[in-house]
């Protein structure tokens, strides 16, 4: 198997701090277990290593811009970050990407306010006028929008892969769960390794 740089892109889920760091909105339930799993170096590497072989990364930011964009109230967590939706703002502190993601000449940041990071959002247009039909997926957490973003990209058509040691969950059980469900739902889980063999091969 190998991967076409020119069909190929990353989407990057969610590295802000409002998800990753312990001052952000998620962070006392999440900063632990991503500090601890060292998924925040991986991802990183892997981001700079496919921008090298010509591969856009796409971060995809939840925001919520004054007039709330295309936020809907229709589950618990919609609601819970409704309610603390000034620390979503697009400018706000929370909503930035972490100083350890860097953004390059190819990549893009998208924002929504969608579970899914290809929900109400251009992304899926942007990809198709790119010619990109290989969607290569990171994130926190593993069982929230990297899942939900993966189930979408495929139902769209994309083939999907989530790339399995960049991703990770509040808990193991969750995040190997979820990898399970994806290995049967999307084209399959892949680690970083494998994915740069295959864009090099």
């Amino acid at each position: 198997m190998t991967l076409d740089p020119s069909r190929t892109a990353v989407l990057a889920l969610h590295w802000q701090v409002n998800v990753i760091e312990a001052d952000g909105f998620f962070g006392g339930m999440l900063a632990a277990p991503v500090a601890a799993s060292g998924v925040v170096g991986r991802a990183a590497a892997f981001h700079d290593a496919v921008g090298r072989l010509g591969v856009p990364v796409f971060f995809t930011r939840f925001t919520i811009p004054d007039d709330e964009g295309q936020l809907v109230r229709n589950t618990g967590f919609m609601h819970a970050v409704a309610g603390a939706q000034e620390s979503f703002r697009p400018e706000a502190p929370g909503a930035a990407l972490i100083d350890a993601m860097t953004v390059g000449d190819r990549d893009m940041v998208v924002d929504n306010q969608r579970l899914s990071g290809l929900a109400a959002s251009p992304l899926p247009d942007e990809l198709a006028e790119r010619g990109i039909d290989t969607l290569l997926v990171t994130g926190v957490a593993t069982n929230l929008t990297v899942e939900q973003t993966a189930r979408h990209g495929t139902d769209l058509g994309f083939t999907v892969h989530v790339i399995s040691d960049c991703v990770t969950s509040a808990d193991e059980t969750s995040h190997r769960a979820s990898l399970a469900n994806l290995e049967l739902a999307t084209a399959g889980c892949l680690v970083a390794d494998q994915v740069l063999a295959q864009l090099s091969g």
